[in-house]
């Protein structure tokens, strides 16, 4: 036998014959010892996403290509959506397929290539920042209910701003459109759109700011990555709606503004409601406003008709108050010849009842001064002396109820039931 790989010898020559899977899992060994982890750059081929979010490609370059598996977890850390033809690095594992003894790369990271150091400093920039509380939600402020105008800071030669300004014209013509004009992309871009920011907040003649650009890759965009650029955003006095790039795209001019869209137009829409929900508003209101007017004069005028018919005639007023008068006085002697009668027969009552409530509250004293006098009888000392018991006193009178208290030739006194004596200590004994 071949030993661990399960190859075995044959053939005059004594070449090894492998099964295929044991081919397979020494080469797979093999990579894993030489190559295993590896990192490839090349363009993208064939790209697909399964239902199991699995993604299947090729990478390729002009001296060959490689099959490449991504498996779900992996690819949900992506950061971009992959697509043909564009240039990534991937970071994975060689191995072999054993179902169809393809090598293939398992992908554990990919992003977009030549965009690596930018990416790096986004990412400190990003942690730097929101550390500070730069993106806390907490600051961000409301947008504008209705705005008495609005500001764009954008190129005057970028398609976004074609984008919101015809959004703007098409939900709200009546709200004025204020450009701050500012490059977009380029060394000096940064620069001009804080200064953009700075005059919108001094000039103070716009409710809320657009900072907008169409998509484009991270070196395009990266001026809206711009630390100064972020801590203007912050420092504005008015709100700003963040729309750069694709619904993809994040810049840290997004996470700094008040409010991130998609893109340009999503962030125009963002920022004023359409002129036909004010106007159907406006609608329902003056409508409400109709209808209680109307209810408040048909209100008056029955009010009137009463009155008026009240004072037509007025013996008839008169007359009514008159029997109304005489109802409430027919009332009052009923009323009061029926309370005589009620407390006539409760005084009737209580005549017959007081003489023996008074005989059993009587009968109820007595009782009490019976026992009384009973608990008194039995506190008596004179009901002790007479079963043989005696109480000793000193000749000042204080009583003495130990034998401590006395000495020999003490006089001291014995009451007794019927009488006292006279006695003097001869010996007292402590027991």
């Amino acid at each position: 036998m071949g030993g661990a790989s399960g190859a075995r010898a044959g053939g005059a020559a004594g070449v090894r014959i492998w099964p295929v899977g044991s081919l397979l899992r020494a080469i797979a060994d093999s990579l894993e010892a030489r190559f295993n982890p590896v990192a490839v750059q090349g363009e993208i081929s064939g790209f697909s996403r399964a239902a199991s979010g699995h993604c299947y490609f090729s990478l390729k370059d002009d001296q060959g290509q490689i099959r490449c598996a991504m498996f779900r977890r992996a690819a949900s850390l992506l950061d971009f959506a992959p697509r043909d033809g564009q240039m990534v690095e991937l970071r994975g594992r060689l191995g072999v397929y054993d179902a169809r003894g393809e090598l293939q790369l398992v992908v554990e990271s990919m992003r977009q290539a030549g965009q690596g150091s930018l990416f790096e400093q986004f990412l400190k920039l990003k942690a730097r920042l929101e550390a500070e509380g730069l993106f806390d939600s907490s600051r961000k402020r409301p947008l504008p209910v209705m705005p008495r105008a609005i500001g764009v800071v954008t190129s005057l030669g970028a398609a976004a701003l074609h984008d919101v300004v015809t959004a703007l014209q098409r939900r709200a013509p009546h709200i004025p459109v204020i450009i701050y004009p500012a490059s977009v992309q380029g060394g000096q871009a940064a620069g001009e759109l804080r200064e953009a920011l700075v005059k919108a907040g001094q000039r103070n003649e716009v409710d809320v700011l657009l900072l907008v650009r169409g998509g484009g890759a991270m070196e395009d965009l990266w001026a809206f990555n711009d630390e100064q650029l972020a801590r203007a955003i912050v420092a504005s006095p008015m709100p700003v709606v963040s729309g750069v790039g694709h619904e993809t795209d994040f810049t840290i001019a997004d996470f700094c503004a008040d409010m991130r869209a998609p893109t340009p137009t999503a962030a125009a829409e963002l920022s004023v409601q359409p002129q036909a929900v004010w106007l159907d508003a406006l609608g329902s209101v003056l409508s409400r406003l109709q209808n209680g007017v109307d209810r408040q004069l048909q209100s008056c005028n029955q009010r009137l008709d009463m009155v008026a018919s009240r004072f037509s005639r007025p013996s008839h007023f008169v007359t009514r108050q008159q029997a109304r008068l005489a109802a409430h006085a027919q009332d009052l002697q009923h009323a009061t010849r029926t309370a005589s009668v009620r407390f006539a027969g409760s005084l009737e009552a209580l005549e017959a009842k007081f003489p023996k409530a008074i005989a059993d509250a009587l009968q109820k004293q007595a009782g009490r001064l019976e026992n009384a006098q009973l608990r008194l009888d039995l506190l008596n000392p004179a009901l002790v002396l007479r079963r043989g018991y005696a109480w000793l006193t000193d000749v000042e009178g204080l009583a003495i109820t130990k034998a401590s208290q006395t000495h020999i030739g003490q006089a001291v006194r014995a009451t007794l039931a019927d009488g006292e004596v006279d006695l003097t200590v001869s010996a007292p004994r402590l027991i």
